[in-house]
């Protein structure tokens, strides 16, 4: 999808990150990824053909340094909150909004020591319509 590629290389340029975010889901060691969670719907859609769609997301890392995924998470959170668009590399969408919906937390921690923080948000995106019929017909 064109909104989250856009996306994790604006999170990629925030200075001093210790790694890099990548699409998918943890491994087995230090990882900082991005993947979509349930939720996500189209909230309304226009006469045009095009439709704004509201779209939930998760970041999650893992360390066994839980201060730094605490600080990580926190600084990511600061940043994306500030975020006014994220462009479109295609021209597919419209950026509208993004809402934390869930500021970093913790969400467990293994025998091995492994901590895995998590950050969600919802991000709203206006797909244009790409199709060249009338709508009158």
């Amino acid at each position: 999808m064109d909104f989250l590629d856009s996306f994790v290389d604006q999170v990629n340029a925030i200075e001093n990150l210790p790694t890099v975010l990548k699409k998918g889901y943890l491994g087995v060691g230090e990882s900082f990824v991005i993947y979509g969670i349930p939720g996500s719907e189209i909230t309304e859609v226009y006469m045009d053909g095009s439709y704004e769609e509201s779209l939930n997301f998760e970041i999650a890392m893992q360390s066994q340094n839980p201060e730094m995924l605490y600080d990580v998470l926190w600084s990511v959170q600061t940043e994306i909150e500030q975020f006014t668009d994220v462009p479109s590399k295609s021209n597919m969408y419209e950026f509208e909004e993004i809402r934390i919906t869930n500021k970093p937390f913790i969400n467990q921690v293994n025998e091995q020591g492994w901590f895995v923080f998590l950050l969600d948000f919802t991000a709203v995106i206006t797909i244009q319509n790409t199709r060249s019929e009338n709508i009158n017909g």
